[in-house]
Parts: C-alpha cells; sequence; structure tokens
C-alpha cells in the first residue's frame, strides 16, 4: 500500500456509469458527504450528469460505444495514472468489462453491479470479460433473487461463482424525489372518476403485457376497469391486435413514451407489472409505490422483496391472467384494503429501500474490501 493511500482515512472510489439515473446520482453524492473520495466517469448525455458535475464528482465525461471500446478503455486507464484509486466500481458491463482492461497490472479492486437476472454464463466467451472475470472481487446484486440465481444457477461442471464474491445491495430511494403532481389523465381519454390500473415498462415479451391484456379481459362487467400502458409498447402491433379483440377495448389507452410517467402512476389506483421472468428490483414499481399506489406484481426476480404480499401490495403467480385479474378485482372491490396497501407500500420505500442504506451498506463494503473499518 502507498503512503497516499495510507494517509487516506476511507477509500478513493472510481465510479464507472453510463446515463446514471437519480438512485446512482444520489448514492455517489451520499458516498462523497460520507467521506469517501469519490469520482464518478459517466455518459454527459444523462439526465444527471449536470448534478454530478455541479457537486464536483465527474471526473472526465465518458460514453462507451461497447465493450470493447478502445478510447473509453484508454479514458479510463489515463484516469487511473493521474489518481491513485482503490476500487473501480461499475455500473454496467460496458463499463465494468473496459474498467478491468483499463486496471489490468494493477492492485485496485473490481465492484460490479447487477440488475437483472440472466444472460450469466460459463458457456459465454463475454461473461468472463466481466461478471465472471477473475479480478472482479464483488458483484452488487440489486435483490436476494439475483444472488441466489448467480450463486445456485450459474454453474457448469465444478464452476461456480463464490457465494463470498455476491452481496445484496438495494438501489435505494427517497420519497423527496416523488413530489409531482399527478398527471391528467383526461387526454388519454380516461373518465374523471374512472378506476385506473397503470402499467409501465418497456417492449419485452418477458414483461407480460399480454398477460395483463387477458387479466383485464376476464374481469367481471360489473368491475369497469380502465388500463393505462405507457411506454413504447405503443409500437407492438400485435398487443393492440389482441386489444382489439377485448371485450371492452375502449378502456384500454395507449400513451406512447412519457417524461411525466411517475406522474400518470400517481394518478392511478393500482400499478401493474405482470413480468414473466428475469425481473430485478424495478424502479417502475418502486416509483408507484413512492406515491402510494397500491402494486399488484408477479413472483418474478426481486418483486416479491419489494412488495409484502397483503400489506403493501398483492404477488400473483406469472403467467396467470386468472390471478392477476383476481388481484385487480379484489382492490376494485375493496377500496378500504386499497388505501391501506397504498400507505403500506409507500412507507415500504421510506423505510425498507432508502437511500440511506444503500450508502451505508455499499460504504460498508468498500472498507471491508480495503481493511479499512
Amino acid at each position: 500500500m502507498s503512503d497516499q493511500q495510507q494517509n487516506r482515512a476511507l477509500p478513493a472510489i472510481l465510479c464507472l456509469t453510463d446515463a446514471c439515473d437519480r438512485p446512482e446520482t444520489e448514492l455517489f453524492i451520499g458516498l462523497r458527504n460520507a467521506g469517501f473520495d469519490v469520482d464518478v466517469m459517466c455518459n454527459p448525455k444523462g439526465r444527471n450528469y449536470q448534478r454530478l458535475v455541479d457537486e464536483g464528482l465527474v471526473a472526465q465525461p465518458m460514453a462507451l460505444k461497447n465493450r470493447f471500446d478502445k478510447e473509453g478503455t484508454a479514458a479510463i486507464r489515463e484516469q487511473l495514472a493521474r489518481k491513485q484509486y482503490d476500487i473501480i466500481h461499475a455500473f454496467n458491463p460496458r463499463s465494468l468489462a473496459c474498467g478491468l482492461r483499463a486496471s489490468k497490472g494493477t492492485d485496485i479492486r473490481v465492484v460490479a453491479y447487477r440488475g437483472v437476472i440472466g444472460n450469466i454464463s460459463f458457456l459465454n466467451p463475454e461473461s468472463w470479460l466481466t461478471f465472471l472475470h477473475p479480478r472482479v472481487s464483488k458483484i452488487v446484486c440489486v435483490a436476494d433473487a439475483i444472488k441466489e440465481h448467480l450463486a445456485e444457477e450459474v454453474r457448469f461442471l465444478w464452476m461456480r461463482i463464490p457465494p463470498k464474491k455476491l452481496q445484496r445491495i438495494y438501489k435505494g430511494h427517497d420519497l423527496d424525489w416523488y413530489q409531482d403532481p399527478p398527471t391528467d389523465l383526461g387526454q388519454f381519454g380516461v373518465p374523471e372518476d374512472a378506476f385506473v390500473v397503470c402499467c409501465t415498462g418497456r417492449d419485452r415479451p418477458r414483461k407480460g403485457f399480454d398477460v395483463l391484456v387477458r387479466a383485464i379481459d376476464e374481469l367481471p362487467e360489473d368491475v369497469e376497469v380502465h388500463l393505462l400502458l405507457v411506454g413504447d409498447v405503443i409500437n407492438n402491433e400485435e398487443l393492440k391486435s389482441q386489444v382489439a379483440g377485448t371485450k371492452h377495448p375502449e378502456r384500454i389507452h395507449f400513451t406512447g413514451y412519457r417524461q411525466d410517467a411517475p406522474g400518470i402512476a400517481a394518478a392511478s389506483d393500482v400499478f401493474v407489472l405482470p413480468s414473466i421472468e428475469r425481473e430485478g428490483l424495478p424502479r417502475a414499481v418502486i416509483e408507484a409505490m413512492a406515491y402510494g399506489v397500491a402494486p399488484v406484481v408477479t413472483r418474478v426476480g426481486g418483486m416479491p422483496e419489494l412488495v409484502e404480499n397483503g400489506v403493501s401490495g398483492l404477488v400473483v403467480p406469472q403467467k396467470d391472467a386468472s390471478a392477476l385479474s383476481g388481484g385487480i378485482e379484489q382492490l376494485y372491490r375493496d377500496r378500504d384494503l386499497l388505501g391501506r396497501m397504498g400507505a403500506a407500500a409507500k412507507e415500504r420505500i421510506a423505510t425498507r429501500f432508502h437511500t440511506s442504506q444503500t450508502v451505508r451498506e455499499t460504504g460498508e463494503l468498500y472498507k471491508s474490501l480495503t481493511g479499512r473499518d
């Protein structure tokens, strides 16, 4: 250990990311405020880039094109030569691969972040460039479900990821971030007094939009629900055809991509995420819960960790339209339960998934890796 490293009370961290979201941004600021020496290399086009600049955290801008980006790798290497770091914390596969190459030949510890289930295999050469690289000291998993998947299911012959290499740290939020007024849903053709179910997500088969549309179609005639589908799913022609064939297509509305997606969720009565596989700790559900909207989610990935079934929302089996329909109907008919679950959901984000917890646990991880307890 050099004299410079010995003189520092807490480790120096180089964080590598892309267009970092609000939780990442506040994590970096929180770590700096806790006494860690934090520098960030990130995409200058990101929504939170200027905030990081204003906080004096951006070492230099970086927008990696792929995992083999030569210019990006060189920029990281230059930063490592400019200043002595104890840890590289990479928040996506591109930055992880480039950070590992840039730090080759050094004793810098490398921490990876994993937010979804799947796409890591001992038979996949790309995995050896990232999460399975022997120089990765820790993989921070955003949910226990991801940690368990990596420990128990990613294996080949005698090869395993050592459990001691895996650590679950929830990505934290803060209720103060979610103070925008609810969006006026009338612009989407939703009646003023309607009971509204909202679903936000990218147009991917694993998101289960088709299951949700079937669930809405299975509701009894006296359960009049309007469904808002928020995001690029508006471009899914097959789903649009499915909607056209339902009993009440006029009650299913596509909004397209919206900057005010959290405000749309806030204006809704129930938030549903019907994912069928590979989910981590979905931000859309967290945002809805932070606004006090009761969630109905499937038993996939980290969602059962996020939502306490029967307390802060409902958790139903994946790919089960009838179970999903039953959950929506239950909340439609029992408005007291709906209100209690919404309040409990908000409280759960405030206490169990707060950003201060993420800062504390991440800082403890850094100290344990460098022996600075």
